[in-house]
């Protein structure tokens, strides 16, 4: 299933999304249903089809990076810096069989590969193999405009820009759990690509104050983008560095970013940098061990501060996209022990799962808790006929299961002490 947030929904972008999927290619006429989630009011969910059989191979064919791949399963077209690889004679409107290299290992130019790849549909080449490799040609613009992918989830670029967000459905529920108020001050601490950021802003109203974080500039920049397109004047964003975000004197400037004083901040969101073993599609996972364990500590520090930023009756949400014990349970243990000024709160709305038994707390301290994780649940796939003879209920149902993997708790703090 894919999710979008109605950032202003009203029901001609109910009928907007209807018409095009009846007027994209790829859907050739299917009616798909936009459906409205019952516990989320903001939320549009559109049902995926797929992995759809029998699709015919082509003798051409187009070899694409991980991201690239990760894109075309969720309705985009092939771009051409994504392109790594097309078959010596390919020409411009080539019918051609998109793969993607999940081992990196194929070279850019490479006129043939035969390692590892997984096939994600058809479409037609919009330019040349000489065009795409040319030093004097495209660097960007579309490569290979798909016709017949192996799902069917059109993208939605350039659609009602000012009125949607794509998101996947956790993401969205934690905003709801972190339940911002209009005139309250909000820190998002790593906050890109800024989802999550404009989200909250949207339920306060764009009343108050929503400061965004992150380390990295261009993401920085990604979010201040997305705020200004969909017109929030709330959200300042800084790029700094979280676990710095403390200041332990007030300063003698007037600049109003971070640090931060202590007891600085409403509400506060810690969506924290984790191991990503959540995220799907994801076609293969080639962080190392020593990446997956080095997630902890540094999710620790920034839970530290963002303790001390919090205000007294404050929310802290706590929040990641991977399913490990250590990056989840376990850090809500280690912070009950560390911060008793920390309580668990309960969770609303509560779509997914209790916590995972194995880091030490009880079973209503697990209920406490929302684990997203669809390996619990036998998923089948969707084809258009099984979609038409589904009832609305039980496409809602699947898609509070079929998401992404993804961890949240929350926390209020009773003191300053």
């Amino acid at each position: 299933m894919s999710f979008f947030p109605k950032i202003s929904f009203h029901r001609e972008v109910e009928e907007y999304l209807t018409k095009v999927f009846r007027n994209n290619e790829q859907f050739k006429g299917l009616c798909v249903p936009v459906l409205e989630h019952p516990k989320l009011q903001d939320i549009l969910l559109i049902p995926v089809i797929g992995p759809r059989q029998g699709l015919k191979k082509h003798a051409s064919e187009v070899i694409v990076g991980a991201q690239c791949g990760y894109a075309v399963l969720r309705g985009a077209h092939v771009y051409v810096p994504g392109i790594i690889s097309t078959s010596r004679s390919m020409k411009a409107g080539d019918l051609v069989s998109v793969y993607s290299d999940i081992e990196g290992k194929c070279k850019r130019g490479a006129k043939e590969f035969e390692g590892v790849k997984v096939f994600l549909g058809n479409g037609i080449s919009e330019l040349s193999r000489s065009e795409i490799f040319s030093s004097v040609g495209p660097s960007n613009g579309m490569g290979v405009r798909m016709i017949e992918p192996v799902y069917l989830s059109p993208s939605f670029d350039n659609v009602l820009p000012s009125h949607l967000f794509l998101q996947n459905l956790p993401s969205v529920v934690v905003s709801h759990i972190l339940n911002p108020q209009p005139g309250e001050r909000i820190l998002d601490m790593c906050a890109a690509p800024g989802g999550k950021t404009t989200h909250v802003a949207t339920l306060m109203h764009d009343q108050g104050e929503v400061i965004a974080m992150d380390r990295i500039a261009n993401k920085v920049k990604k979010i201040k983008q997305n705020a200004e397109l969909l017109q929030l004047n709330c959200i300042k964003a800084f790029c700094y560095d979280g676990t710095k975000a403390l200041s332990v004197e007030k300063r003698g400037d007037d600049r109003e970013g971070p640090p931060f004083l202590p007891e600085s901040f409403d509400r506060i969101l810690l969506d924290a940098p984790c191991s990503g073993m959540g995220q799907r599609p994801n076609m293969a996972y080639s962080s190392t061990l020593k990446e997956v364990t080095s997630y902890q500590p540094l999710q620790r520090k920034l839970f530290t501060v963002a303790v001390k930023l919090l205000k007294p009756r404050g929310v802290l949400v706590y929040s990641t996209c991977t399913v490990t014990l250590s990056e989840n349970e376990e850090q809500v243990a280690w912070a009950l022990k560390t911060f008793p000024c920390l309580q668990l709160q309960s969770q609303e709305p509560h779509i997914g799962g209790e916590g995972m038994r194995g880091a030490g707390l009880s079973p209503d301290q697990l209920k406490l808790l929302q684990r997203f994780d669809p390996s619990a649940v036998t998923l089948q796939g969707m084809d258009i006929n099984s979609l038409q003879d589904s009832r609305e209920d039980d496409l809602i149902s699947l898609a509070n299961k079929d998401c992404i993997g993804f961890f949240i708790a929350k926390f209020i703090k009773s003191s300053s002490k």
